[in-house]
């Protein structure tokens, strides 16, 4: 493929050179549209948009040594806290037409933003609710593969559990993006991690792995589980 080749780990994501640097990257549903100022590359008739692992989390673990990626083409993931749409745009590319991605987004200030971002790709689908109550989106969301939480929430594992009760499929997967300073400000980061991984635990999920996200995001980890 010249300069863009497949990771041979995971389906859906990319390799390429820029300026002598390997980088990340998905190949665009959506070309020629940036969702955030992203780098473009053209190749054999296809589009890759380069994946920031600074603007990103999932590119972070990525980077860092995800061990599994269980977003793929035609996954349904319900994607918890999408903000303007950053990482949730990269995961439409990783699910592509004949997937879903749930956009669940609580503020006003930047949902307008993830609407303009969802416009442009009709597999992803954007809902005003808050998290913390997932019946309020019942009537929208239907069963799903993978629950991704990205939330500023003190109860973030909780909040993801409760979620994942209502919509995750039997032995679906969970990548959980953990804000240790929104759970507690006064524990150390390391000790809210695993936390937030026990609760998981208690609530029926396996965790096969944690990943701090140094240097990318600061007191960030992610956690990767499997539901039972």
């Amino acid at each position: 493929m010249g300069n863009v080749r497949p990771d041979t780990r995971f389906q859906g994501v990319y390799k390429l050179w820029i300026d002598g640097e390997e980088r990340l990257a998905t190949r665009s549903i959506a070309q020629g549209f940036r969702v955030y100022t992203e780098e473009l590359v053209r190749e054999d008739h296809s589009e890759y948009r380069v994946w920031n692992p600074f603007r990103s989390k999932l590119a972070a673990a990525i980077l860092k040594g995800l061990n599994s990626l269980p977003i793929h083409e035609e996954s349904k993931v319900l994607y918890l806290g999408a903000s303007t749409g950053t990482t949730a745009s990269h995961v439409s590319d990783l699910v592509g037409e004949r997937g879903l991605v749930y956009c669940v987004e609580f503020a006003a200030r930047v949902m307008r933003e993830l609407v303009r971002v969802c416009s442009y790709r009709r597999n992803m689908i954007p809902i005003m609710a808050d998290a913390l109550v997932p019946t309020n989106y019942r009537h929208i969301v239907g069963e799903v593969d993978v629950v991704y939480c990205d939330v500023a929430q003190p109860e973030q594992a909780k909040l993801l559990a409760d979620n994942a009760d209502m919509y995750l499929v039997k032995g679906g997967w969970a990548l959980f993006a953990v804000k240790a300073r929104s759970v507690d400000v006064t524990m150390d980061p390391s000790a809210v991690f695993k936390q937030e991984g026990n609760i998981l635990q208690k609530r029926g999920f396996r965790v096969t792995q944690s990943i701090y996200l140094t240097p990318f995001e600061k007191d960030h980890a992610m956690i990767l589980a499997q539901s039972a």
